[in-house]
Parts: structure tokens; C-alpha cells; sequence
């Protein structure tokens, strides 16, 4: 009796064109490869308000499984949407199967990475960088809620409580 021929696959990087892993990752999957691209939620401007995003957790790369000896290489290069396998010199960078069971661990049900939000800690200066006290610079109190956060200005030379939208808010230098 003959055993079946043992894969030795392992995860590779792949660099995607810019805006374009999605497309990447669809065309590979459609050749038969196996893609990963990770997804996480991201606050952003737009027209003036903080809206949440859904964007690839490492912009322009993505995984793919591949077995070096028997799968096909070639197809990966010209792909629509791929740049190229990420390279060392010769040898293709490849990414430990612990990296991507964490990342896929991290996931909520819609696939998309739960990260957890930039941790401030009461007494760090922040810099406000959204609504009326855009420019002011504070001391972090607390979180106050899933997305808010309480901050104490100096205004008018009194200290006063803010509650702010978190994405409102980043570290002061």
C-alpha cells in the first residue's frame, strides 16, 4: 500500500497592487490558491465625521498557502492585483502557520479582526484633532463608554471634563 504524497505547505507573503488586495485575493481563490487577506474595522475622516471602515489589516500584502515543491508558482505573478511574492533575495518569505491561526483566532463572525482599541492611560497627554476643541491638548481620564472617552482640558483657566468620541483624540508629542 502506497502512502499519499505528505504537502508540506507553508504561508507566504504576497504584495498586492495599492487598493487592490481584495481583487488579489478573489483572482487567487479563483485559480484554485488558497488567500488570506485579513480585515479589520479602522475610524476615518470623511467629510468632516468619523466613520468606521473596513480595510485590509496590512495594506498592499496578503497570505497565501503554498507547497513549494508541487504547487504551481507561476500564475501568482500575473495575477490581476498582485504585485509579487514577497523575496529575501532567492527565497520566498515565508509566514509561521502560528501567525496566521492567531490572526484567524482574533476574528469576529464576519471575518473581520477584533483589535483592541489604542489603550491611553489616565494622566497621558492627548491632542485633540475633531470638533469644537480641535487644537486643545489634555489629560487622558478614562474611557466613558465604547467609543467615547473623558478628557481633561484647561479652558479658560479652569480644568473641565470632555467627553469625546475616541477617534477624536491622539497622543500629544
Amino acid at each position: 500500500m502506497t502512502k499519499p504524497p505528505q504537502t508540506e505547505q507553508q504561508w507566504y507573503l504576497v504584495y498586492a497592487k495599492p487598493r487592490q488586495e481584495t481583487i488579489a485575493q478573489m483572482n487567487l481563490d479563483r485559480q484554485g490558491y488558497s488567500a488570506y487577506l485579513p480585515l479589520v474595522r479602522l475610524p476615518r475622516r470623511h467629510k468632516g465625521r468619523m466613520i468606521t471602515v473596513v480595510a485590509p489589516m496590512f495594506p498592499r500584502y496578503l497570505f497565501i498557502r503554498l507547497d513549494q515543491r508541487t504547487d504551481n508558482w507561476g500564475p501568482i505573478r500575473s495575477t490581476f492585483g498582485v504585485v509579487s511574492i514577497v523575496r529575501f533575495g532567492q527565497v520566498a518569505a515565508s509566514v509561521p502557520d502560528g501567525l496566521i491561526a492567531l490572526l484567524r483566532s482574533r476574528e469576529d463572525e464576519s471575518g473581520i479582526q477584533v483589535v483592541p482599541l489604542e489603550q491611553y492611560r489616565p494622566g497621558a497627554k492627548v491632542r485633540i484633532t475633531d470638533g469644537g476643541f480641535a487644537g486643545y491638548e489634555g489629560i487622558f481620564v478614562a474611557h466613558s463608554g465604547r467609543d467615547r472617552v473623558t478628557v481633561l482640558l484647561q479652558v479658560l483657566g479652569r480644568h473641565t471634563r470632555a467627553r469625546l468620541d475616541l477617534g477624536a483624540i491622539e497622543p500629544a508629542s
